[in-house]
């Protein structure tokens, strides 16, 4: 029991500093990318985030694959934060290139990078002691790691631009040496995230599940939309620095990491469906309200209430998930509600960026807004048929 334990806290250490290293970049998006060279703090940082995330969905598959098929995922954490670490290192110290090598860079960073995060949650789930507390370390983990990162990260880039890159790069070589040191549990499969095709034939089989999986996409949708498009915007309406704009991203991820175990448990005693459908269509609206905020306090305080609501549909629609999936194939629904969201990150990205910068901010807003209360609105009737049994998200027992 006290090595399962001590592996539980290992693990999640991993999973929190690899989103911490990578939440770190947010706040100066514009100023890192202009120093690399990229020009346009939208169009640039578009790319520069899509080319990460666009390693994340192509590889977290591969490195599932290649632990499975050798019986053990400590030494591929490893690799994989090594490797992050390197890449990370790589644009820290580059010289004047072409922006399209940075992009590569970048995508070789999330490659590795999720890596040591896809297989670290994938061992997470291979632990005995109750996946419910396997699962609840993961989402704390999550939770700290994007809380504490977009803060933290904005006073670092008051040092250079590319300050946290460094910094980036140490924490993932730390993890790398201290993944060697993890235990493989006995049961190294079937934990791994599975790709894009294997998301969408888990929905083919189970219909019910892309009721959840389209809330999933919608909700990293627009995470994605606020670490470029909120930043760009907090930046140039209220001329606010890294540091400060920093501190409105911690408004949101704060308060969306804090309340994710309590409004879980709500969400266990009272059902999915009013805390996906309200906490979705609020949502949305307080997403439309940021772009209303007439100052940087006021805006702080619509943040928090971003990642309030946040919070509400999040562990909801995740357990709704798990909810509908077969036992023996929650592993497989789990992975591709999370490559769901990945792809929803990327287009948040992307999408969004195009929007400010051809539209302008304000609709760029209402789009991002208006489509999850949209969702909630058309997903209600869907919602309401779903009938499941409650059962204990985050609770001990498996």
């Amino acid at each position: 029991m006290e090595t399962q334990r001590r592996d539980r806290l290992a693990l999640a250490a991993v999973v929190f500093t690899v989103l911490f290293a990578q939440v770190l970049l947010y706040p100066g998006v514009p100023q890192l990318v202009a120093s690399l060279g990229g020009s346009g703090p939208l169009d640039a940082g578009t790319w520069f985030l899509a080319a990460e995330f666009a390693g994340f969905v192509l590889f977290a598959g591969v490195w599932g694959a290649l632990s499975d098929a050798a019986g053990g995922r400590r030494r591929f954490i490893a690799i994989g934060a090594v490797g992050g670490g390197v890449a990370y290192a790589v644009l820290a110290a580059l010289p004047a290139v072409p922006f399209a090598a940075v992009l590569a860079v970048r995508f070789v960073e999330g490659a590795f990078t999720i890596g040591a995060f896809s297989l670290a949650i994938a061992t997470l789930m291979d632990l005995g002691g109750g996946n419910g507390r396997n699962m609840g370390a993961a989402g704390i983990a999550i939770g700290l790691g994007t809380g504490l990162g977009a803060p933290l990260g904005g006073q670092l880039y008051g040092l250079g631009p590319r300050v946290p890159l460094a910094v980036a790069a140490v924490l993932m070589f730390v993890v790398g040496v201290a993944a060697l040191r993890l235990r493989d549990p006995e049961r190294a499969a079937g934990g791994a995230r599975p790709g894009p095709l294997d998301a969408l034939r888990t929905v083919r089989e189970r219909p019910a599940l892309g009721v959840p999986f389209a809330f999933g996409f919608a909700d990293r949708f627009t995470a994605g939309f606020f670490a470029l498009v909120g930043v760009a915007y907090f930046q140039s309406e209220f001329g606010l620095g890294p540091a400060e704009t920093g501190l409105l991203l911690g408004a949101f991820f704060l308060p969306f990491a804090l309340l994710q175990y309590p409004l879980g448990a709500l969400s266990d005693r009272v059902g999915r469906v009013g805390p996906v459908a309200a906490g979705s269509f609020a949502y949305g609206v307080v997403i439309v309200g940021v772009s209303f905020a007439p100052t940087p306090a006021l805006a702080a305080v619509v943040m928090a209430l971003v990642g309030a609501f946040g919070a509400l549909c999040a562990p909801a629609t995740l357990a709704l998930v798990n909810d509908l999936a077969d036992a023996e194939g929650r592993g497989t629904a789990t992975g591709g509600f999370n490559v769901v969201g990945s792809l929803g990150f990327l287009a948040g990205v992307v999408g969004g960026g195009l929007l400010a910068d051809r539209l302008g901010y304000a609709t760029a807003f209402l789009v991002a807004g208006g489509a999850e209360i949209a969702l909630a609105l058309v997903l209600l009737p869907a919602l309401l048929r779903i009938d499941v049994e409650r059962v204990a998200t985050f609770a001990g027992e498996d």
